[in-house]
């Protein structure tokens, strides 16, 4: 009788939230770069984020992917300390942004070894921090498809190492990436020459969409490429009308999503840390968003 009533308790008190009894948290991670104003560079974090991140942890945030890095350290502190940091504030370490381009000489020759012993730290180091995905957020731009032929058998190699580590390696577009080299879509290329086992995509749906490209299109072209999502607007998610949240969580069996990550990029019509609630408040209620991915 007792466990009746406690059920009945539980009931209640969850549909007087305007909840499902059997709701479950949403994963919502967010990039650190949206809040660097706060934390974005070490004499910064160390001041600021164990109140920064409490307060998006507060909001509805349960992971992050961060953006700093930098011989061997994440926004200055040793990597085990940037992990016990986020754990602290009840997050979870989920992925990183981090890139090392060719340099002309490496492009031309196609030898990029010193590049890649640059990532075996980098990998390392990420490893060391509880990272699940480590993500290049942009590579050299190619002149040809020579270089471009160079630039994805580097990202494959880089992949190959974060693979044997026990990390998923990826890429994160911008919108550049939707013009054309030679005739070919870069990110076409990009997709059609790198090896599914050792890279997947990090689509950016914001910047697809300055780049006049379909997400949705893109996902069933190339299906299951896309492990994580960038989730962003012109400011709060879901404010602007310009891109089209519903089809695209709809479609995300078919472009093979495990996570996505939310970033305010171009700042809010509000406060920072109230643009992020928004955002969360919008994802939360939104009915064609899964509790997980995974």
């Amino acid at each position: 009788m007792k466990r009746i009533f406690s059920y009945a308790l539980l009931l209640v008190v969850a549909l007087s939230m305007g909840l499902p009894a059997n709701a479950k948290k949403k994963e919502i991670a967010f990039q650190m770069y949206s809040v660097r104003d706060l934390i974005g560079d070490p004499g910064k974090y160390a001041k600021n984020h164990e109140s920064a991140l409490k307060q998006l942890a507060a909001m509805g945030y349960t992971a992050v992917e961060a953006a700093h890095y930098g011989d061997g350290k994440l926004y200055g502190v040793t990597p085990e300390q940037f992990k016990a940091d986020i754990e602290a504030a009840g997050l979870k370490v989920l992925s990183s942004h981090v890139g090392h381009n060719l340099n002309d000489e490496e492009l031309a020759s196609g030898n990029f070894q010193g590049a890649l012993a640059w990532w075996d730290q980098c990998i390392a180091a990420h490893k060391a921090a509880g990272m699940k995905y480590l993500v290049n957020p942009g590579v050299n731009y190619p002149r040809n498809l020579k270089e471009a032929q160079v630039i994805c058998d580097y990202l494959n190699k880089i992949g190959e190492r974060a693979n044997a580590a026990g990390l998923k390696f990826g890429y994160h577009n911008h919108s550049h990436e939707f013009n054309k080299v030679e005739g070919k879509v870069w990110y076409d290329y990009m997709i059609e020459h790198t090896d599914p086992t050792k890279v997947f995509f990090e689509m950016d749906v914001y910047w697809a969409v300055r780049g006049q490209v379909s997400p949705v299109e893109y996902f069933k072209k190339y299906p299951g490429r896309f492990t994580l999502l960038h989730i962003k607007d012109h400011t709060e998610i879901g404010q602007s009308g310009m891109v089209g949240f519903d089809a695209i969580f709809k479609n995300a069996e078919t472009a093979g999503l495990k996570g996505w990550v939310v970033e305010l990029e171009h700042g809010s019509s509000a406060d920072i840390l109230e643009g992020m609630k928004l955002s969360a408040d919008y994802l939360k209620a939104a009915k064609f968003v899964k509790p997980s991915y995974e």
